[in-house]
């Protein structure tokens, strides 16, 4: 079912994006489209392709548009950045409208295509003929969950951006200025719960549903908004009690667990995340079929000095590379998940020669049957984890109802996993007697851990406003990010936390008005 998903897509995407480039075309053309049950879910299923792929496929030398975080945060490197500088200048937050055009406009139109898409399914489905209700409001909840997907990167990454909830028939009204943030995540949240509540979606994972979008993985994005909507900027902190609910609802329905570590290192839960695309950990994943759309995040798994034999790459190099500040983060003495061969890698052994590299790479991406056989990634990319829906639900938990039982289980189930040789009493012990501001950091200390190559690191700077700062053993401290200069040596302002609007985009859109500080 996996790959005939996405070979419908891969033949469907042709005339899709044919038909959202060509001129607008009128209401009753759109109609003639929407003739039938089959016509409808060809259309969403373009979604599974375009709906969030732009973000993740690592995009050659300048690393993925989800790695740009990464790098602004100065706790992660790209060693191509000598040829392709936008990450080197994310590094040193030299950043503007003009000289991140090229890149910047990648991620609008990237989202503005899905977000497109979705409008046209949202507006058309309810008309189709001979489709069930049930299959209907399953479409719809589909829609909508990657319009809401698209909107919710748009509004963490920009601030507020046009609101746009419409198929356009002609270019009248085309130009549209910039809602609210409020206003942006209001629609967010509008969709989600809808497609949670109302969109019949299967209660089973992501993987037994034939890698379709569950009630969970709508859930999860939903954990993760009101997450970020309570803190900055919005800093409703009402949000937080929303949060905990929904993720306990995800907890409750029994459908996830955690990958569970076998008996050495070689078999531990992290080695089975990069060698399985079919674990009910996974909430939400983007499918990558090698045959269909291969994807070169083996390509980035190695640094370029290392030539191993019977590589199939011609180039290779480390574009997510942690650095040594963010290794402090961890305790290398207890935590699996820093060790050799776990998320990041140091050394590989291939056809009896060893390789030492003097720098870490992410392990997690170092596919072998790409690598050696291939040339062609077909490993999936895990958008939301059970993991992270435990992390989101003892944070929120702790902040609405203090350090209870339940908040601790839940960041010691995680914990524990990575500290495989600590006793779990233990582990939960420490927890326990903390005041609620220490253990929420805890928290927040086990999300830059676990979710390191999820792409949550610059997500929890902006909400949080405080940077992560490691030391000897595993230390965290927490410090204001603005006025705090980053390993390269460059000083946060508050304007750094957004994105500027590409000045493409800000000379193609008059109505448009920069963030302030570009």
């Amino acid at each position: 079912m996996k790959k005939y998903i996405f070979i419908i897509t891969a033949l469907l995407m042709v005339s899709c994006e044919r038909f959202l480039v060509e001129e607008p075309r009128s209401e009753q053309s759109l109609d003639q489209f929407f003739q039938s049950a089959g016509e409808g879910r060809s259309f969403v299923n373009t979604l599974y392709k375009s709906g969030a792929t732009g973000f993740y496929d690592p995009g050659g030398f300048t690393g993925s548009i989800a790695m740009m975080g990464g790098y602004i945060s100065g706790l992660f490197d790209n060693e191509a950045k000598g040829e392709r500088i936008e990450p080197l200048r994310a590094q040193n937050l030299s950043f503007n409208a003009q000289n991140m055009a090229e890149y910047l406009d990648r991620w609008w139109s990237s989202a503005y295509s899905a977000i497109a898409t979705a409008n046209t399914a949202i507006r058309y489905i309810p008309n189709i003929p001979g489709i069930s209700d049930i299959e209907k409001n399953q479409l719809l909840a589909e829609a909508k969950f990657f319009r809401a997907f698209n909107y919710f990167f748009l509004v963490k990454n920009f601030g507020g951006v046009p609101l746009i909830t419409e198929p356009y028939f002609n270019t009248e009204g085309i130009y549209v200025d910039r809602a609210q943030i409020s206003e942006v995540y209001n629609l967010i949240v509008e969709d989600l719960e809808w497609a949670v509540n109302q969109g019949d979606l299967s209660n089973n994972n992501f993987v037994t549903n034939n890698f379709r979008i569950t009630k969970g993985a709508a859930s999860a994005l939903l954990a993760d908004v009101y997450l970020q909507m309570s803190g900055y900027p919005l800093h409703e902190e009402s949000n937080y009690a929303k949060a905990a609910a929904v993720a306990k609802s995800i907890i409750n329905s029994g459908s996830h667990q955690l990958i569970q570590n076998g008996a050495s290192p070689e078999k531990s839960a992290y080695n089975v995340m990069r060698t399985s695309d079919k674990e009910s950990e996974y909430v939400f994943s983007i499918e990558f079929d090698p045959i269909i759309y291969g994807v070169s995040s083996p390509s980035v798994s190695l640094p370029g000095s290392i030539r191993p034999p019977g590589l199939k790459y011609s180039r290779t190099y480390n574009a997510y590379r942690p650095t040594d500040q963010y290794i402090a983060l961890y305790d290398e003495t207890k935590d699996l998940r820093v060790q050799n061969q776990q998320l990041f890698f140091k050394s590989v052994d291939v056809q009896g020669e060893h390789f030492e590299f003097g720098e870490y790479a992410p392990y997690l991406f170092y596919d072998t049957v790409a690598l050696y056989e291939t040339a062609r990634g077909g490993q999936d990319m895990r958008v939301y984890r059970y993991a992270e829906v435990l992390l989101i639900a003892a944070e929120a938990i702790a902040f609405t109802e203090g350090v209870n039982q339940e908040a601790v289980k839940y960041l010691a189930d995680v914990r524990a996993r990575a500290y495989w040789n600590t006793s779990r009493n233990e582990i939960e012990s420490t927890l326990s007697g903390l005041t609620k501001d220490e253990f929420i950091k805890e928290v927040w200390k086990e999300r830059y851990r676990e979710l390191a190559l999820d792409y949550r690191l610059w997500s929890d700077i902006q909400r949080t406003r405080l940077y992560p700062v490691g030391s000897a053993g595993g230390n965290v401290n927490f410090v204001n990010v603005v006025g705090h200069a980053n390993p390269w040596g460059a000083t946060y302002m508050e304007h750094h936390l957004l994105y500027p609007i590409s000045d493409n985009e800000m000379q193609r859109n008059p109505e448009l008005e920069q963030n302030p500080g570009y």
